[in-house]
């Protein structure tokens, strides 16, 4: 597939989003739409790392602070109508890293990393113009089978129980850049919650379950940040990412702990914080590049819609800046 051919997927995925985006709901995200809390914290890169991780961000011992914002995957029903959390969704999990010194990808955020994250190992397509085809789908124009493989993990991803997000794991999905090697990271609560228990009767559970854990209960959470190498230098690790790495092969290597301390994030203030912020994997060091043609849509995509969403809600972009400050 020639460049001109990727560009002009790429231009076809955009304006279908900004479409969608302009009839649904313009001042929210099309994507990961709800959030169940913008909550701060701090990433604390490991002092044991083997020498051949020791890439980009996590070359020195260090603790960053940053912003997470946990989430629902879909998006808006409407400008005004998010998706019940009872309803089958992926869910999210972005981190925006702070005071991170180096030239970026984009410049827009000349001091922060994204690390970006959705429950599930694998990704749901293929390749970029697999969202092309999942549009035809749902719009009959392609029949369901065509794409029985992709609903499958869009199956599995919808079929998970998550009773507090604080208490799950989280995956890349995708493929990454660690310096001249390819890598998918992860975050791993040190508490997982394995208990199975009924989804509680309520539209906005997820939300309540961070407040239960952060504000009431006062509890500090902590996350293992994982890294794991590509299995082998076949390029489909990397062109597909809907194969899941052996972890027997290439076991998940820490290199980092995320801390979440109890805090209080309820409120009107945050909500308009965490509605200003933006989340992109290309906001991100040249050592951790997004790989693969579904991140490479996402530049432009991301971008686009972002931009779209500020301008309707006519917010004034400003580079985020830790609690201390922020507060």
């Amino acid at each position: 597939m020639s460049q001109v051919s990727n560009s002009e997927i790429i231009d076809q995925i955009v304006a279908g989003a900004v479409q969608d985006q302009a009839a649904k709901a313009p001042g929210l995200r099309q994507a990961h739409a709800k959030s169940h809390g913008c909550v701060w914290g701090e990433l604390a890169i490991a002092d044991n790392i083997p020498e051949n991780l020791q890439v980009g961000i996590f070359s020195k011992v260090k603790t960053y602070p940053i912003w997470a914002r946990f989430s629902n995957a879909s998006g808006p029903l409407s400008q005004g109508q998010l998706q019940s959390d009872k309803n089958p969704d992926g869910r999210g999990f972005a981190i925006k890293v702070l005071q991170v010194e180096g030239n970026k990808v984009l410049e827009d955020e000349p001091n922060t990393q994204d690390f970006v994250l959705i429950n599930h190992p694998v990704f749901f397509v293929r390749e970029a113009q697999d969202y092309i085809r999942l549009a035809e789908v749902k719009a009959g124009k392609l029949s369901p089978e065509s794409f029985a493989y992709e609903f499958g993990i869009l199956q599995q991803i919808a079929g998970k129980k998550t009773l507090n997000p604080l208490e799950i794991q989280y995956w890349s999905a995708t493929p990454y850049r660690l310096g001249t090697q390819a890598i998918k990271f992860s975050a791993k609560p040190q508490v997982i919650n394995t208990a199975d228990l009924p989804i509680p009767d309520s539209d906005h559970y997820l939300r309540q379950a961070l407040v239960n854990t952060l504000t009431i209960e006062k509890r500090d959470v902590y996350f293992d940040f994982l890294i794991q190498l590509q299995p082998d230098n076949d390029p489909k690790w990397v062109d597909d990412p809907t194969l899941l790495w052996d972890e027997n092969i290439s076991p998940y290597i820490k290199v980092a702990t995320i801390k979440i301390p109890a805090q209080e994030f309820d409120n009107s203030d945050r909500k308009q914080f965490d509605e200003s912020l933006s989340f992109t994997p290309w906001h991100t060091l040249p050592e951790h590049e997004p790989l693969g043609s579904v991140n490479a849509s996402r530049l432009k995509l991301y971008k686009t819609i972002a931009q779209n969403r500020r301008e309707h809600n006519q917010q004034v972009i400003t580079e985020p800046q830790p609690y201390a400050i922020q507060s």
